[in-house]
């Protein structure tokens, strides 16, 4: 088995490159799959992708699965949750289906019919379809497991720490603010909170 990370950096254009995972069977064999993001792409995204790729790795190495090549996680466990959260589905006779946010500022299209055609299996924006500010793509073959952690990530309300200079102009008009608060400790001077952070929802 070879697992590797890259990235490809594009000097000439601001602000592009391309994070690559790429998977072997075995040293010098043909590529098994492959998972490609934007430089732009939210780092938390890539953090919770990664971790989840440890865990197999070492799941599969401790023992007799092959999850890495032969996962049977169910594609809705990495779409389900989307229709919870109240996004668009809209399924077309193409074998594709599409997964909008609520604000139609990210989406996520899946192939489920890929006999005899090509293209990645999962494609995921954020930002408008037609100028995304990043995207990334899952080759047919990859771990549904790892999409699910992708798509899981991507829909956490967790607050996140952000500049304003960090969030497109466009999509500022979708951010609310987390307030953080300070735990007074017994007879001490209450302690003024810090000004809230800007950021936005997992919603990325």
């Amino acid at each position: 088995m070879r697992l590797q990370t890259t990235y490809d950096p594009q000097p000439d254009k601001a602000d592009k490159g391309t994070w690559t995972i790429n998977a072997h069977r075995a040293p010098f064999s043909a590529l098994a799959w492959q998972i490609t993001f934007d430089a732009t792409t939210p780092v938390e995204l890539l953090h919770d992708v990664h971790a989840e790729l440890l865990d197999l790795y070492l799941e599969d190495r401790h023992s007799d699965q092959d999850r890495l090549f032969e996962d049977e996680t169910a594609p809705h466990e990495a779409y389900a949750p989307f229709l919870a959260r109240g996004w668009s589905h809209d399924v077309k006779t193409d074998g594709t289906q599409t997964f909008l946010t609520p604000k139609e500022l990210g989406g996520v299209r899946h192939r489920y019919a890929i006999s005899g055609s090509s293209g990645p299996a999962w494609r995921s924006w954020g930002g408008y379809p037609s100028e995304p500010y990043w995207t990334a793509h899952f080759s047919v073959g990859t771990p549904t497991t790892l999409v699910a952690a992708f798509t899981a990530s991507l829909i956490s309300t967790e607050p996140l720490h952000r500049t304003v200079q960090d969030v497109p102009l466009h999509t500022r008009r979708a951010l609310y603010l987390a307030t953080t608060t300070v735990k007074q400790l017994h007879g001490n001077t209450p302690v003024a909170p810090p000004p809230p952070a800007l950021v936005s929802g997992r919603t990325r």
